[in-house]
């Protein structure tokens, strides 16, 4: 699928993101020997495949500060560990991590509206 490619940034295995629940083991590992180039086009496939589908785009959308360090699909929610960097010259950076349950509720107006709801902080050794 992905040609093999070294990627500088993550190199320690314990920072590689978590696959969701229920990935095919395939698939994560195509997935993973691929550049970032070929992750975008992925991504973009992946969402006109969901609308083939008619499904819905995920609703998250993590802040510019946000790092989404892990995302657990569950029935009714998402779960969504993350943290966060504030401004410039805090020494405390980055905050968290920090649980999130993430679901759709819908309004009046007939749209549905993304809720983030903070569960709470996670020990340093569980994120």
């Amino acid at each position: 699928m992905c040609g093999r490619v070294e990627l500088p940034l993550m190199t320690d295995a314990a920072e590689r993101p978590t696959p969701p629940e229920g990935l095919p083991p395939e698939l994560v590992t195509e997935l993973r020997e691929c550049s970032p180039a070929e992750l975008r086009k992925a991504i973009v496939h992946a969402q006109e495949l969901l609308h083939f589908h008619g499904e819905a785009e995920s609703p998250l959308d993590a802040e510019a500060d946000d790092d989404i360090l892990r995302v657990t699909e569950h029935d009714g929610y998402t779960e969504v560990v993350k943290q966060f960097r504030c401004a410039d010259g805090c020494d405390d950076c980055p905050h968290g991590p920090y649980v999130y349950h993430v679901t759709e509720e819908p309004h009046p107006d007939g749209n549905n509206k993304v809720h983030w709801s903070f569960m709470g902080a996670l020990d340093g050794d569980e994120g």
